[in-house]
C-alpha cells in the first residue's frame, strides 16, 4: 500500500510539473533580417471598384500554412479598418483580422463603398507575430 501511495504522489508531481511547464509561453519565432511584407495590389491611395482583389507580397521569407513549423516562413493576416494587434499576443480572428492560414497570397474582399485601411502582418505557425514583426505599411483605398 505504501508503494502505491508513493507512485501516486510521484505521478501527481509529474503532472503538476508538466502542466506548469506547458503554461510557459514559447519565445517568439525569429524573422530573418530584411524580411518585408507589402501589397502588390491595390496600391496606397488607389480608388477601386468592388469586389477588391488584394494581393500580398513578401520578400526575404517564404509562405507556409499555419501549424507548419519551417524556418523563415509564416502566413499572412490582413487587418481591415483596424489598428495593429498587440505585438505580444496571438493575432485576433474576426471580421477585421483575416487569417490566411492555408498559405494564401491573395483574397477578394467585399468592402462597402468608401475609404478603408489595409495592413498586413505575417504570423508564425501559431498565429503570433514574428520577432521582429514583419508588417506592411498601412495603405488607404477608396471603394466606389
Amino acid at each position: 500500500m505504501r508503494f502505491t501511495s508513493l507512485v501516486t504522489a510521484a505521478a501527481t508531481l509529474l503532472l503538476a510539473a508538466t502542466a506548469s511547464a506547458g503554461d510557459v509561453p514559447s519565445p517568439p519565432t525569429p524573422a530573418p533580417d530584411g524580411a518585408k511584407a507589402y501589397f502588390i495590389s491595390p496600391l496606397d491611395g488607389e480608388t477601386v471598384h468592388g469586389p477588391v482583389t488584394v494581393r500580398f507580397g513578401l520578400s526575404g521569407m517564404g509562405v507556409a500554412p499555419a501549424g507548419i513549423v519551417f524556418p523563415n516562413t509564416g502566413h499572412h493576416h490582413l487587418i481591415v479598418d483596424a489598428p495593429l494587434p498587440a505585438l505580444d499576443q496571438p493575432i485576433p480572428s474576426d471580421a477585421q483580422h483575416l487569417h490566411f492560414g492555408k498559405g494564401q497570397t491573395e483574397t477578394v474582399l467585399n468592402l462597402a463603398p468608401g475609404k478603408h485601411t489595409l495592413q498586413m502582418v505575417l504570423g508564425d505557425a501559431s498565429h503570433r507575430l514574428l520577432d521582429p514583426p514583419v508588417v506592411s505599411g498601412q495603405i488607404n483605398i477608396t471603394v466606389k
